[in-house]
This record gives structure tokens, C-alpha cells and sequence, in this order.
């Protein structure tokens, strides 16, 4: 842990140096932009992706003017091999829309760590629907505004998904369907506009086209699977450079585990 926050401090210090006032007044008419973060661990929609600490970045282009079409590349690497000397690294490609209060982003997802060898292909550039590793994942959400601030987020898995069970076989081993995993969360900022802010947060989980989903133990075709707390403030370092943390409770009733994160947006 000490190792991390020493990287993180230096990150953030080198970072304040590099931004000048110039840079930041001229940031946001550039289409193209990039951003890091450092966290503890990978926390997604209940599930514990690594309990190592993780590095990520997100490069995005902006199709328009309004910047509300973007194009991007997220990536992702956990910075020690888990017990069983497998290493997490992830790599997304996404367009979505965004204009402030609804969002829709189809992403395809690509995590090779828990690849089953019995099913799934670790090439990066299979797509077939028995073997692919990849996962075309539909996202939206939608906040309903100052007097109503609850944000709805519902996600789909719309095809592949092999290494995580997603896809069924028949019996002879071949392609059968996809479960469509569904995951849908509600979130409200119990705290907003203050030195500390605080949200609150519950999801589920259910199959749109099987009885057992992703997220859950495999028991219930339908279970609250991701519920907790996330607490965000912005340190200021310098005049110009300011870096946002956060700490983050989950809860995972279906699964019955709980974790703290810790994270930070470096840039």
C-alpha cells in the first residue's frame, strides 16, 4: 500500500507541473483527450475483478463539436500477479453518446485473465460466438435531473463472452446462445456540492435469455448483486491542479463478500 501512494503522490506532483494555466484553458477544445486512474482494486457491477491494484487509462476522440459522439480505447493492468500467477490486463473499444443526462455507449470488452481454456480463445481477434473471449456489452443510463437526481444505469450483454460463462453449448459443443446477462443499478448523491460528496448505490442482475446470470452465484435468476457507498473529494496540490479520490464500500449480497476501494484520478 505504501508503494502505491508514494507512485500516486509522484504521479500527481509531476502531473500539477506539467499542466499550466495555458494548457488547462485550452484543454477543452481539443476533441482528443486522455485521463488515468490508479485504485486499489477492479470493482465492476459486484463482481471482484482483482484484488490487486490497477492502473487504467482511457483515450477518447470526440466526433463533434459538442463533444457528445466519442470513440475510444480503455485499458487496464493490475500492477502484481494474483496467488494463482495470473495477471489482470484488459482492453475496451467504445463509441457512445453522451449529452449530460442520458447516455447510451456500446463497448466491447476484452478481459483474457480468466480465460476457461476448455471454451474460450485468448486471440484478441476471435469473434466467433463459441469461442470469443470478447463481450459486446450495450450501456445506457439516465439521470433525471436537479429535483429528481437518481441516476438509472441498465446494461446488456449482447454477444460473446465464453471465458465468463456467458455462452451456452449444446452437448456436442456447439454454439447454442447467449444469456444476456442484464445488469441494472439506481444510484442517488445523498451528498452533492460539498467539500465531500457521497452516492449511494444498488444493482441487480437477471438473464434475458436463461435462468442464471453473470453477476450472481448461480442460484437465483434473479438477486441484488452490487449495493454500497462511495465517498469523493478533489486535494488540491497546486494552484492549477487539483486530483480527485474517492473510497468507494460494495457490498455483493448474492455472492456474500464485501471490498474497499481506494482510487484516484491522476489526469
Amino acid at each position: 500500500m505504501n508503494k502505491i501512494l508514494t507512485v500516486l503522490c509522484l504521479l500527481a506532483l509531476s502531473t500539477g507541473k506539467l499542466f499550466s494555466q495555458d494548457t488547462i484553458e485550452t484543454k477543452d477544445n481539443n476533441r482528443l483527450d486522455f485521463t488515468a486512474n490508479i485504485q486499489t482494486n477492479h470493482l465492476w457491477r459486484g463482481l471482484i475483478i482483482t484484488d490487486k491494484p490497477v492502473v487504467m487509462g482511457n483515450l477518447s476522440y470526440a466526433l463533434d463539436a459538442e463533444k457528445k459522439w466519442k470513440v475510444g480505447l480503455w485499458g487496464a493492468s493490475s500492477l502484481t500477479d494474483d496467488k494463482d500467477g495470473t495477471h489482470y490486463k484488459e482492453i475496451n473499444y467504445y463509441v457512445q453518446y453522451s449529452d449530460g443526462r442520458l447516455y447510451i455507449g456500446l463497448w466491447d470488452l476484452f478481459n483474457s485473465r480468466n480465460i476457461n481454456t476448455a471454451v474460450a480463445s485468448d486471440d484478441i481477434f476471435n469473434y466467433s460466438n463459441r469461442r470469443t473471449a470478447h463481450i459486446i456489452d450495450l450501456r445506457t443510463n439516465y439521470t433525471f435531473g436537479p429535483a429528481f437526481p437518481i441516476n438509472v444505469e441498465a446494461d446488456i450483454m449482447l454477444y460473446g463472452g465464453a471465458n465468463a460463462g456467458e455462452v451456452v453449448l449444446d452437448p456436442d459443443g456447439s454454439y447454442k446462445k447467449n444469456k444476456y446477462s442484464t445488469y441494472v443499478q439506481v444510484s442517488y448523491p445523498v451528498i452533492a456540492g460539498k467539500k465531500v460528496n457521497l452516492d449511494a448505490f444498488v444493482g441487480a442482475g437477471f438473464a434475458l435469455n436463461d435462468r442464471y446470470f453473470l453477476y450472481g452465484n448461480g442460484k437465483n435468476s434473479f438477486d441484488v448483486v452490487n449495493l454500497g457507498v462511495k465517498a469523493s473529494k478533489a486535494i488540491k496540490i497546486t494552484d492549477h491542479y487539483s486530483l480527485p479520490v474517492s473510497m468507494m464500500a460494495m457490498w455483493n449480497p448474492s455472492n456474500k463478500y464485501a471490498r474497499i476501494q481506494l482510487a484516484a484520478t491522476v489526469f
